[in-house]
């Protein structure tokens, strides 16, 4: 039987679950989990934090339950993948996306893992696959982490890209190897990975993905003024900057700050949001700049732009046509409501 879609962290009923895990409602929390599992647990290809055992389990994390089973499913599919990925890496191959990001990939399984209690050597093996990222496959002219494919379905990019968002690109890598230092959770390399994505952030992180003509040009790219959001954007590149600076003891995480802050108080780019949604409208803005006022050592610079965030998202939240964690109504409640005792923001890979 092929697994129902209420399997989907991203749109099926296990997000939905999430937004009543946080207001305490277990019975209905439940019905919704029992709804996702009906047809079966996936453990394929696709299964990732957002599909499938990876994500029951983190729904389960949130509920502050363990499951054997799904744990023992989750750990045998982090292990075929890493073998996956070193034959890849053997072969001199280029990375897709699906095989490294937080939706699809290992930064997504690794956040995972890192919910757990303590460490592993399964961890400590992904996070090692991780910091290997940092490092050329075969052209040495190349990112570890450059992809062969185009960045988007109506993307034309030749020669592929190196894609620099937080849910699809090395944004994330380093928001997650960021977070697991903070931990102290540390594997050889990982230090020198953290300032290798991060040089790469400051000076690429203007645009959503590089080319290869970009990467080419003696000049470097300008900064593309796109839609500052969560998945893709200013507010994502600018919390996994922070989150480095923070790892490794850099007081430089202000110039992170500024780029949050640039964003957020540049009328044009705001008019660029569209939705209320967690994955690139008002609620993924407002969540991720709490997560930075949070850490900063000036946080009243951001009490503006976080009332600002919270009235354009109260105002355009009955307009989100699904129900919900990305793009739906129950991720933009829970960011509206602004709590966190269950954890769930960690599956955006900000806290």
């Amino acid at each position: 039987m092929r697994p129902p879609t209420t399997q989907a962290l991203s749109e099926g009923a296990l997000g939905v679950a999430l937004l009543h895990l946080e207001r305490g409602d277990l019975p209905a929390a439940r019905h919704l989990i029992a709804e996702a599992i009906s047809g079966g647990v996936s453990t394929g290809a696709n299964a990732s934090l957002f599909h499938g055992a990876p994500a029951l389990e983190f729904v389960f994390s949130c509920a502050g339950h363990t499951d054997r089973e799904v744990r023992a499913a989750v750990d045998r599919i982090v292990t075929t993948r890493l073998a996956t990925a070193r034959r890849r890496r053997e072969s001199g191959s280029l990375p897709q996306l699906a095989e490294f990001d937080l939706i699809r990939g290992m930064t997504g399984l690794a956040a995972l893992l890192l919910r757990r209690p303590g460490t592993s050597p399964l961890l400590e093996n992904v996070l090692t696959y991780l910091v290997s990222l940092a490092h050329p496959v075969a052209d040495p002219v190349l990112p570890g982490w450059w992809s062969p494919e185009a960045p988007g379905h109506e993307e034309d990019v030749t020669g592929g890209h190196a894609n620099n968002g937080l849910a699809h690109g090395v944004g994330g890598v380093l928001a997650l190897l960021s977070l697991a230092a903070r931990h102290g959770i540390q594997v050889a390399g990982q230090t020198d990975a953290i300032a290798e994505f991060t040089r790469w952030l400051q000076q690429y992180g203007g645009c959503y993905w590089i080319t290869r003509d970009q990467l080419s040009s003696t000049a470097p790219p300008g900064a593309v003024p796109g839609r500052p959001s969560w998945c893709y954007g200013d507010i994502g590149i600018a919390r996994a900057l922070q989150l480095a600076a923070l790892a490794v003891g850099d007081p430089a995480f202000g110039k992170a700050e500024q780029i949050a802050l640039a964003a957020l108080t540049d009328p044009a780019r705001m008019s660029l949001i569209t939705d209320a949604s967690l994955c690139h409208g008002w609620a993924g803005l407002l969540t991720v700049t709490r997560a930075i006022a949070a850490d900063s050592p000036t946080p009243d610079r951001f009490a503006k732009p976080i009332d600002r965030l919270a009235g354009r998202l109260a105002a355009c939240i009955g307009a989100l046509p699904k129900p919900g964690f990305m793009e739906g109504r129950a991720g933009a409640r829970l960011a509206l409501e602004g709590t966190d005792s269950t954890g769930w923001t960690r599956a955006l890979l900000i806290t």
